[in-house]
């Protein structure tokens, strides 16, 4: 993507994606329309302790040890690669495969004179730019 004069761009990371759909949110009610939410992660899939987690009564084995699961459309091959992986067996390091403990992205395109505006709404919910 190309930005057009006088916009800008603003990257900032998340722990879960319940802060960051929160985020969204607050942007969109700000009025920022160009917010995108994105997940980092070595297989593509969703760790989300929120709505995953096995009190949530999460739907695979992975579930309750990763926190994976449908949410977010994990195929099956994904979540063998999750089941697979060291930190399974607990005795990983506790963020083992994240995207800096942070992983879920927020990008949100806008003029320059509502940058400062966007970053506040960020920094308010947690995300770090």
């Amino acid at each position: 993507m190309q930005l057009s004069p006088g916009e800008r761009s603003i990257l900032s990371y998340f722990t879960s994606s319940r802060q960051a759909q929160k985020a969204v949110a607050a942007l969109h009610d700000a009025g920022f329309i160009n917010v995108q939410l994105d997940r980092v992660s070595r297989f593509g899939g969703g760790l989300d302790a929120y709505y995953n987690s096995p009190l949530n009564k999460a739907q695979t084995i992975t579930g309750p040890v990763l926190f994976s699961g449908d949410v977010y459309g994990i195929d099956q091959d994904t979540r063998v690669l999750l089941g697979a992986d060291p930190s399974v067996s607990g005795y990983g390091y506790q963020d083992y495969g994240l995207g800096g403990g942070r992983d879920f992205l927020v990008t949100v395109v806008t003029r320059e004179e509502l940058l400062e505006q966007a970053a506040h709404i960020i920094k308010q919910h947690d995300g770090m730019m």
